[in-house]
């Protein structure tokens, strides 16, 4: 992996009608021809992203969308596509043409911006061409708008500057385990190499917290799960932590110490991804489950499942086992969720490797607005092996 994934970049939005000048602000924030320009409205169909550098923010990716006045049956699926960004955007940029009033399109994005906390700056494109009256939008606005010309780049570096001082600080610094160790403080990372384990490589969470615990000034220490009665002889003390997959959570458990800190990758990644509480939170509800509960397991990547999945092989029969075998699961991938999800008892997700801190906690809050609890793939295989106190303790 030579750069920094998708899901651990600041993402920003752009939004605004047809033919408002969207396509051509990338080109220019970019300094690439990374989005077709056309004089033709609705060039842009599905979703565009660019991954780019803004100092000192660093990794952003900048995301075109389809205007939000389209048309037609296709345009229609366009806007939702559009909205869907929405759930993903930490700053969201809403570019008007100057020659055009302002309308309802624009005062629902900015509504929607506010709805789910999304910073927004508003920029008036083509300003070589057109001289609005900007104190009349200024009003209309709420903000003071930027005056941009993606042709001449006048108002480009203002735009930037203006996405520096918004960007949420949070996203900025956010250790996954860093902040629970000191420099030399050695860790032992549970990797299992199984059949769902990508050839030559890690899974993304592992390859994240190794690196995090190098930024910390830590030891990490990998091992398969049949090495790490090995790897243990070796030290001279305990480990600070061990981390495992979730997948070997009991093996793992019974062959440490009790007195050994223990937790799992999804578990840390639930904690730097959105709201651990309120996974944990929902976890409990297992207990009042019946034969008759309907659960759905939601992961946020799609990939070739394995007679051993852990979605929809292990946590069913895990669950079917404890709760009765009429237990009804339904199973999604990828960006977005079923909209139904009021019909369920219970979420179960995914870590959300491949989703922004954004999109986790959107998704959190759609599930509590629906009333249904949420917990992750981690939080129920400790649950589910009676070893959540011990797989919390080090992170609460």
């Amino acid at each position: 992996m030579n750069e920094t994934p998708r899901a651990n970049r600041l993402h920003i939005g752009i939004f605004g009608r047809r033919n408002s000048g969207k396509s051509s602000l990338i080109n220019a924030l970019t300094n690439q021809e990374i989005a077709l320009v056309s004089d033709e409205p609705g060039t842009t169909t599905d979703p565009v992203y660019k991954n780019i550098e803004i100092l000192p923010i660093g990794p952003c990716v900048i995301i075109d969308t389809a205007g939000i006045d389209d048309i037609g049956d296709l345009g229609n699926l366009r806007i939702e596509k559009t909205k869907e960004v929405l759930e993903k955007t930490d700053i969201a940029i809403l570019v008007i043409d100057p020659k055009s009033s302002i309308s309802d399109f624009e005062s629902q994005l900015i509504e929607q911006f506010k709805k789910i906390n999304i910073p927004f700056i508003t920029v008036l494109s083509k300003f070589d061409i057109y001289k609005p009256d900007k104190k009349i939008l200024e009003e209309k606005l709420e903000n003071e708008p930027k005056l941009i010309s993606s042709k001449t780049g006048k108002g480009i570096e203002e735009l930037k500057e203006e996405l520096i001082q918004k960007a949420p600080a949070q996203l900025l610094d956010r250790p996954i385990v860093g902040d629970l160790i000191s420099a030399g403080d050695v860790l032992i990372l549970v990797t299992p190499i199984d059949a769902a384990a990508p050839k030559g490589r890690l899974i993304l969470p592992q390859v994240q917290t190794i690196r995090d615990i190098l930024d910390h000034n830590g030891q990490a220490l990998v091992v398969k799960e049949t090495e790490l009665k090995n790897a243990l002889k070796s030290l001279t003390s305990n480990p600070k932590l061990v981390i495992t997959d979730s997948q070997v959570f009991k093996e793992v458990d019974e062959i440490l110490k009790k007195d050994v800190p223990l937790t799992s990758f999804s578990i840390l990644l639930a904690r730097y991804k959105c709201d651990l509480q309120s996974l944990v939170d929902g976890v409990n509800v297992i207990s009042n489950l019946t034969p008759n509960s309907k659960i759905l397991v939601a992961e946020a990547c799609t990939h070739h499942r394995q007679k051993d999945d852990i979605a929809t092989k292990k946590i069913p029969t895990l669950l079917r086992k404890r709760i009765g075998e009429k237990l009804e699961f339904e199973f999604s991938s990828g960006s977005t969720i079923p909209q139904n999800i009021r019909e369920f008892d219970l979420i179960i997700h995914c870590g959300g490797c491949m989703l922004n801190r954004k999109q986790m906690l959107n998704r959190i809050e759609k599930a509590k607005l629906a009333g249904v609890p949420i917990t992750n793939f981690g939080i129920v295989l400790a649950y589910l092996n009676d070893i959540l106190d011990r797989a919390l303790k080090p992170v609460l």
